[in-house]
């Protein structure tokens, strides 16, 4: 079989439930919910590939508004890969969200690293590194300053995430912030926020993501917060390595890197504050 047998379409919502089935059995260890919310955030943000009438791979082009796009969730089959299916799949899927988005547009994704010269063939370029450190969760007291997010009103969650990410996403944050299962924390100092984060439930344990804070201090708080929350449970975050402060943070919490994944970007790389960065939303959505 070759390209030309394949067919490239949307993908359908209970498509999307088959393609993270698929990313769990290779040990991406998605969250619990996670198609639910992915869907919501752009249901026409997700091709599937077929042949005969059989999915046989899929990926996500979610559009952030205009100006932002991401692509993740690259996925096929392993009885077809290694016969130029995937390769097409991954250019159509970038032609595809080309289209969705202004001239001017940046395309963010997350790949592994011994992919990146495939992705540098397309026109992306490195921007840095996100490495993914797993740790267990903490028992300990919760820290000053910490309160549910849930108790700020949504605009201003809102306001401060669009600060920290390349495109509003209200819709997505939403849904993120509000998990089955999950937990959602802030700090707050008077009526300005000073960072807050999110933790999952995943297939194993949890993720943390995002993870934004004006300085160490707060970013400290807010994990031993949220980690005090499943004391004993393994717990991921994704850290921008650009940022020192966060690895220093998680070498004193005797997290360890597990894996990582390369930051690339077609088109303006956006301007953010890397230092308030100290975990990523998700490899999937950006």
């Amino acid at each position: 079989m070759t390209p030309d047998d394949m067919n490239i379409r949307q993908m359908t919502r209970d498509e999307l439930d088959i393609v993270v089935e698929w990313a769990a059995r290779e040990g991406w260890n998605p969250g619990l919910d996670d198609a639910d919310v992915f869907w919501a955030t752009d249901p026409e943000g997700f091709v599937a590939a077929e042949i005969g009438g059989e999915l046989i791979g899929g990926g996500s082009i979610v559009a952030y508004g205009k100006k932002y796009g991401f692509m993740g969730f690259f996925i096929m089959r392993p009885e077809y890969r290694r016969r130029g299916l995937g390769d097409h799949l991954w250019h159509e899927r970038k032609r595809c969200l080309l289209a969705r988005l202004d001239a001017d547009a940046a395309i963010g994704l997350d790949g592994v690293f011994n992919m990146q010269h495939y992705y540098a063939r397309g026109g992306f370029r490195f921007v840095g590194r996100d490495l993914r450190f797993e740790g267990l969760g903490m028992d300990l007291p919760q820290p000053k300053g910490v309160i549910e997010a849930n108790a700020l009103p949504f605009e201003r969650i809102d306001a401060y995430d669009r600060r920290h990410f390349p495109a509003p996403r209200s819709r997505f944050l939403q849904d993120w912030i509000q998990r089955p299962g999950g937990h959602a924390l802030a700090v707050v100092d008077g009526d300005e926020i000073r960072g807050y984060t999110v933790m999952r439930p995943c297939r194993i344990g949890y993720k943390i993501g995002p993870l934004f804070a004006g300085n160490a201090a707060v970013a400290e708080s807010l994990l031993t917060a949220i980690a005090s929350r499943v004391p004993g449970e393994p717990i991921f975050l994704d850290v921008p390595e650009i940022n020192g402060a966060a690895l220093a943070l998680l070498a004193r919490y005797g997290m360890r890197e597990v894996f990582g994944c390369a930051r690339m970007m077609l088109g303006p790389t956006p301007e953010l504050p890397d230092a308030e960065i100290f975990g990523v939303t998700t490899f999937e959505l950006g």
